[in-house]
């Protein structure tokens, strides 16, 4: 196997291509946790197939992330990918693997890529459960990164704005927010979430970040996108569970994949 993440991307970008008989995609899409059903609103599913039929890719080992990759052409005559689900950096595999599906993306075309995830809420005094809130900017702490060597890339505006007002216009209630990364699998302490507060955070949870180094580092405008799922540990008093998420996935699902498509129409 090749030990170039760069040339693995390439790879499973022609995998990609040759699977679902599309030359060029316009716009990535990662579908972070219990977002898989609002996927269903984007457009005209083309093909979809396992990421595992691809180079690179390993099976899910998460609950709420199916594991595969959609081609979906919308009514536009935008080609969209749709990645159902992650890989995360708590699963062990490492740094590579997190941002092999961006990688692969900005291979087959895609110059913009928009990013999902369910997050813990740290402001429960102006968000509710079940609000989406926009990415303006994040805090890695997950003591990675995906670029090693003399790569110095700028981060100023990680999370476009260009892409933050289109989104704006397609829902005008959308709130910003900061999203602090943890590398989990265990959620936050009540003392960690405190200092998140404290450092400026809006959102708290365990993807996304590496990815959207990623996606910058390859050239591509990044859309960042979180959904309230849970106030953050010790801000309501109440033990935190993935059902949870994924229940409020599920319950927002028709409202997220609407969202989704309006926003993807205005790229």
């Amino acid at each position: 196997m090749n030990n170039d993440p760069y040339a693995r991307a390439a790879e499973a970008a022609t995998a990609l291509k040759s699977s679902t008989g599309v030359d060029s995609f316009d716009v990535a899409l990662v579908m972070g946790s219990g977002w898989v059903p609002a996927a269903d609103a984007i457009g005209r599913t083309v093909a979809e197939i396992p990421v595992t039929d691809l180079p690179g890719f390993a099976p899910p080992s998460v609950e709420g992330h199916a594991g595969r990759v959609r081609a979906v052409t919308t009514g536009s005559g935008t080609n969209v990918l749709i990645f159902l689900g992650r890989t995360h950096l708590y699963e062990g595999l490492g740094v590579e693997p997190v941002v092999h599906g961006v990688r692969t993306a900005l291979a087959a075309g895609v110059r913009t890529v928009v990013l999902t995830n369910a997050a813990g809420g740290l402001r429960p005094e102006t968000q509710n459960v079940g609000d989406p809130v926009l990415i303006s900017d994040h805090i890695n702490l997950t003591g990675a990164n995906p670029i090693t060597g003399a790569r110095f890339v700028d981060l100023t505006a990680v999370y476009s704005p260009r892409l933050r007002e289109l989104a704006r216009e397609a829902d005008p209630s959308l709130a910003e927010g900061v999203y602090v990364a943890f590398r989990g699998p265990t959620y936050e302490t009540p003392a960690e979430i405190r200092m998140c507060r404290a450092i400026g955070g809006d959102m708290v949870g365990m993807s996304t970040v590496l990815e959207a180094i990623a996606a910058r580092e390859g050239g591509a405008e990044v859309l960042g996108l979180s959904l309230v799922t849970n106030p953050g540990a010790g801000l309501v008093g109440e033990p935190l569970n993935h059902e949870e998420v994924l229940a409020v996935g599920r319950a927002t699902a028709t409202r997220m994949g609407a969202l989704l498509a309006r926003v993807i129409d205005k790229l």
